[in-house]
């Protein structure tokens, strides 16, 4: 009978951690690397000040995060989409390492992740407007494809544009 504690005693006791790693902290807070001083890797620890967050029995949510340091995130969403895809939308803002404040706007559906924000970069306007040869080209190679499709459609009974062999 004592061996057999003795050997449960055992197990349990390999069984355990190995690592050495210490427990996380339980407080509500992140450790970033300091923004303040870029050559020495020092760690500040950053509270959440606010962690709002709501998970309805629909599939529908929100969250509202704000961190001490001006960090701010809020989205909501809910399976609204096709086949049950989650129809999203949110913002977020941060101060960038150069003192501006970014802000990003955001719809994410079926049509992908869709950001706006007065920072990111916008496509330039067509330079110039298309030449009149160009469109003339472009509508010639309609006209061929639309040919093209009806030879094939009249392909598809006997022809009659040949005779009978006499």
């Amino acid at each position: 009978m004592k061996f057999v504690i003795l050997v449960a005693i055992s197990a349990v006791a390999v069984a355990g951690p190995q690592n050495g790693y210490p427990a996380p902290d339980p407080s509500p807070s992140y450790v970033v690397p300091s923004t303040r001083d870029a050559s020495a890797l020092v760690a500040e620890v950053v509270p959440i000040l606010r962690d709002d967050r709501l998970h309805e029995d629909d599939g529908s949510y929100s969250f509202d995060i704000e961190t001490a340091n001006g960090i701010t995130a809020s989205e909501s969403g809910a399976p609204e989409g096709p086949e049950g895809a989650v129809v999203a939308s949110g913002k977020f803002s941060y101060t960038a390492p150069d003192g501006n404040l970014i802000e990003v706007t955001y719809v994410a559906n079926e049509d992908g992740f869709q950001p706006e924000g007065a920072h990111l970069p916008v496509a330039p306007a067509f330079p110039h407007e298309i030449p009149q040869f160009v469109l003339d080209q472009i509508q010639k190679a309609a006209e061929e494809d639309a040919l093209a499709a009806a030879a094939e459609t009249r392909g598809a009974a006997p022809s009659q544009l040949y005779q009978r062999p006499q």
